[in-house]
C-alpha cells in the first residue's frame, strides 16, 4: 500500500492500481480528489469537506463513489444519486479494493459553547491505516499506521501525546498540520517522537511512504 500526504487532513492511499482519497478539503489541491475510485470524507467542516473538490473527483472519473456521514451525503447525494452512501459507527465496507470499518460519532470539544458535530474515523484494511477525522478516537483494533491529527483548534500536544500512547500504533504520520508553523514542527517532532512511544514521521504535501 502506498501513502501520500496532501495538504492538511487529506491523503490518497494506493494499492492493486486502485485509489482511495480521505478528506479532501478546502485547505487541499483543488485536485486532491481527482484520479480517485473512492473518497472517505470525516465530517462537514470546510479543512475536511470541500464539495468542488469532491464533484471534481466524481466528474473525472464517473466510476468513483464516496462514503461518508449523514450531514455530508444530504449535500451530494442528490447530484449523484446511488454514488454517495451515508455510513457512522460500527459500519463496514469495501470501497475502491479497500476494507473499511467506521469508528467514531462527535467531533472533538472545541468549546463547551460550540454544539459538537457528528464525526467518523476510518480504519483501513483491518488496522493498517486509521484516521480519526477531528476527533481522538481509539477504535477497538489495533492500529498499525495512525494519521495523527497532530495540532488544531481543539488539541493540545499532551493530549496528542496520550493518544498515541493509548493507541500504541507501529507508527504515526502527522495530518492536520495546515496551521502549524515551521518554528514549531521542531517542537511537536521532539516532543511526540520522545513521549508517544511510536514511530513519529512526518511527510510533506506530495511525499508518500510504502506501508
Amino acid at each position: 500500500m502506498k501513502l501520500t500526504k496532501n495538504a492538511h487532513a487529506c491523503i490518497r492511499l494506493e494499492k492493486d492500481g486502485r485509489s482511495l482519497v480521505i478528506d479532501p478539503g478546502t485547505f487541499n489541491e483543488e485536485d486532491a480528489a481527482v484520479g480517485a475510485d473512492a473518497i472517505l470524507v470525516t465530517h462537514e467542516h470546510l479543512d475536511h469537506f470541500n464539495e468542488d473538490r469532491l464533484r471534481a473527483g466524481l466528474e473525472a472519473n464517473p466510476a468513483a463513489e464516496i462514503w461518508t456521514l449523514k450531514s455530508v451525503a444530504d449535500q451530494l447525494s442528490a447530484a449523484f444519486p446511488g454514488r454517495v452512501h451515508t455510513v457512522g459507527h460500527g459500519d463496514t465496507f469495501t470501497a475502491a479494493g479497500f476494507d473499511v470499518q467506521v469508528h467514531g460519532e462527535l467531533h472533538a470539544v472545541i468549546h463547551p459553547d460550540i454544539p459538537r458535530i457528528t464525526n467518523i474515523g476510518f480504519l483501513v484494511d483491518d488496522g493498517r491505516v486509521f484516521h480519526p477525522g477531528d476527533a481522538l478516537t481509539v477504535p477497538d483494533h489495533t492500529v498499525e499506521t495512525l494519521l495523527l491529527p497532530v495540532m488544531a483548534p481543539w488539541s493540545k500536544i499532551s493530549e496528542v501525546i496520550d493518544y498515541v500512547r493509548e493507541l500504541k500504533p507501529q507508527r504515526a504520520y502527522d495530518i492536520h498540520d495546515a496551521l502549524l508553523t515551521d518554528l514549531a514542527r521542531p517542537i511537536y517532532d521532539m516532543q511526540i517522537g520522545a513521549l508517544g512511544g511510536a514511530e513519529h514521521l512526518r511527510l510533506a504535501p506530495g511525499e508518500a511512504a510504502d506501508l
